[in-house]
């Protein structure tokens, strides 16, 4: 079908830059424009600039617009497979281990180190999300949206935070339920977190100062459990450019799901449910550019 020339249907957003957010604004426009629903999943389709998560993410948000029950249409476009994840390789991540580096390197290489039991979360945040954003913090049950400005004062007793600034304070979920925690109101990457707790601390060390030969890594926390989170600033880099890297942690022992950009972290010197303090490790401000 061919993309209908009228402004009142928005243009696509490139990959990965609100694109979640871009179909239910075109489906509404597809339907004051007067189309049916099927023709209407037909040029959501056509104007994707990435590949949809399903066939329900289209359908969806077709189905919110029109009030519609059913929505019946045939793909027209040969979307490349998504990409996998590869396994962690043992004989890697051995490999890399075997340079002997450690969680006391990783100390050592840290141009900033936090020696004393002050809390410095809301310092942290301040150097990584300059500008006072809106961001995402709490747990997984318990969250909320709002400006850094507003939360800093108890920053350190929070668990979790999402790596990326929010767009908005409210979004929907796939399933079209209002939250302030939505991959459809998170902004583009800026953090990609790197996380691995199949294996020993020295060796998930020694993976993050591997990585930071590739990426900048701009701070290390510990997880206060098994684990430790390597954020490493990749601001600008399209998903298609960051891909190989991630590919690269991932048979290195990384979480497949922390590419997920709304996905939680581990908040800097931020408190685990269980009481344990989530020590910064690492912190080179340095890396982190405008």
């Amino acid at each position: 079908m061919a993309k209908l020339n009228t402004p009142e249907i928005p243009s696509c957003p490139p990959a990965g830059e609100g694109v979640h957010r871009w179909l239910m604004e075109a489906a509404w426009a597809c339907r004051k424009f007067g189309l049916t629903p099927d023709a209407a999943a037909q040029e959501l389709e056509a104007r994707m600039t990435r590949r949809p998560t399903s066939r329900n993410e289209i359908e969806d948000a077709v189905k919110r617009a029109f009030g519609a029950q059913r929505v019946i249409w045939h793909s027209k476009r040969n979307w490349q497979a998504p990409a996998k994840w590869p396994e962690a390789n043992a004989e890697q991540i051995e490999a890399v281990a075997a340079s002997g580096l450690s969680v006391a390197d990783l100390w050592e290489a840290s141009p900033i180190r936090f020696d004393d039991e002050q809390p410095r979360t809301a310092e942290i945040l301040e150097q990584i999300f300059p500008g006072d954003p809106l961001l995402c913090a709490g747990s997984k049950y318990n969250f909320f949206t709002m400006h850094l400005s507003q939360f800093k004062a108890d920053a350190d007793a929070l668990e979790q935070v999402v790596p990326s600034p929010m767009l908005s304070k409210w979004g929907r979920t796939k399933e079209g339920k209002e939250s302030q925690h939505t991959l459809e109101a998170t902004a583009p990457r800026r953090f990609l977190v790197i996380e691995g707790d199949g294996t020993s601390k020295d060796q998930q060390a020694a993976v993050l100062l591997h990585l930071a030969e590739r990426a900048p890594l701009s701070l290390v926390v510990d997880s206060g459990g098994k684990s430790l989170h390597g954020w490493f600033f990749v601001a600008g880099k399209s998903d298609e450019q960051l891909a190989p890297f991630f590919r690269r942690a991932c048979a290195l022992g990384a979480d497949k799901g922390l590419w997920l950009r709304s996905q939680f972290v581990r908040m800097p010197d931020g408190t685990r449910d269980n009481g344990n303090r989530q020590h910064i490790l690492f912190f080179n401000p340095e890396t982190i550019t405008p």
